[in-house]
């Protein structure tokens, strides 16, 4: 019996501990998001567009990642569309001709 009690208050203990340490990184990065000196000392690249950490995810206040920038291709000249031949018009059969659907009309008094 007193084995599952020291395993239990080991688990506790763990428990606490990891509550603990996330509850301090999280108000520690609170912190750095509200002086910007104190995240430059830890990150040299702070004021860069570029830098993403759990201080400017903060001080942004979303958690997304924003979108890559667009890539910038040059358009390549397109030559076969240069040049666009005469079109000629061609007669062509209608199918309903030969399936005679408007061939009958309704009766004109429908028995019911």
């Amino acid at each position: 019996m007193e084995r599952k009690v020291r395993h239990h208050s080991a688990a506790s203990l763990i428990h606490r501990a990891l509550i603990g340490w996330t509850c301090v990184a999280f108000l520690s990065a609170l912190a750095l998001s509200a002086v910007p000196r104190w995240h430059e000392l830890i990150h040299s690249d702070a004021n860069t567009p570029q830098h993403e950490c759990a201080v400017t995810l903060i001080g942004s206040g979303n958690y997304h990642k924003p979108a890559p920038a667009p890539l910038v291709a040059a358009p390549a000249p397109v030559f076969h569309l240069c040049f666009v031949p005469a079109q000629h018009p061609v007669w062509v059969a209608s199918s309903f001709v030969s399936a005679r659907i408007f061939e009958h009309a309704p009766p004109a008094i429908a028995q019911a």
